[in-house]
């Protein structure tokens, strides 16, 4: 792995990064909202619409909410009736979320728009600087997770 020799370098890419990461979230909730959802709600409808029926648990560990928030959530998007509980039959303390036909049909109508909406923000890179960009986020992630170990003083 690289290092670089210049720490204000890393400063000013981790201040560009956060700034970049909030203009774009910032706009990316504006649109969930329209919807009437939160982002952990459609977050969760987007990985049932393309997982189909999962334990509730793995749904958390996708979009990286704690169960608390997810239980929340999972309540909200059931009194909309997008979504079910469904008790699994081998393992009691395992229960699953699936779409109601109300959440498929939802998700469905609304997700074409929503992946439109985030194809525009993202027009300021060509196609080209979006798989490279890619690369090197990826690879910053992983460098990052290579310093785990590394101890503050």
């Amino acid at each position: 792995m690289p290092e670089g020799d210049d720490p204000n370098l890393s400063l000013k890419l981790l201040v560009v990064l956060s700034k970049a990461y909030r203009s774009v979230m910032d706009k990316a909730v504006k649109d969930i909202k329209k919807w009437g959802l939160s982002p952990s709600e459609f977050g969760i409808l987007e990985v049932l619409h393309a997982k189909g029926k999962i334990p509730i648990q793995q749904i958390g560990e996708k979009i990286l909410i704690t169960s608390g928030t997810m239980t929340y959530n999972i309540d909200k998007l059931e009194k909309k009736e997008l979504l079910k509980r469904i008790p699994c039959e081998d393992d009691r303390r395992v229960v699953f979320a699936e779409l109601t036909a109300k959440g498929k049909q939802f998700i469905e109508d609304i997700f074409p728009q929503h992946a439109a909406s985030i194809h525009k923000l993202m027009n300021g890179l060509t196609d080209n600087q979006k798989q490279e960009a890619i690369k090197l986020i990826k690879l910053l992630g992983k460098g990052v997770h290579e310093h785990d170990n590394i101890q503050n003083d």
